[in-house]
């Protein structure tokens, strides 16, 4: 897990190359997904924070985008449905 405010941006995309960074989400709101997510784009870089794998972003609490992560989405929230019952 690294924080975006705590990298300067050559090494955010030397991250991004070297596949050390592949998902980033919201801290706050605990939600992560592509790095291509327009919904991911628009997010302060004070509250973005980088993984590695998914995984890892869901061992930490994180739970997928709905927007660019849709099928993996459905199945976490499908998880959630069937947890509650």
């Amino acid at each position: 897990m690294l924080y975006h405010a705590h990298l300067k941006d050559f090494e955010v995309r030397k991250g991004i190359r070297q596949r050390e960074i592949t998902y980033a989400g919201h801290r706050k709101l605990k939600i992560y997904g592509t790095l291509k997510c327009a919904s991911g784009k628009r997010m302060k870089r004070e509250n973005r924070i980088f993984f590695k794998t998914g995984k890892e972003a869901i061992s930490l609490g994180y739970r997928p985008c709905g927007h660019c992560m849709r099928i993996a989405y459905k199945q976490w929230k499908s998880e959630l449905v069937l947890q509650s019952k």
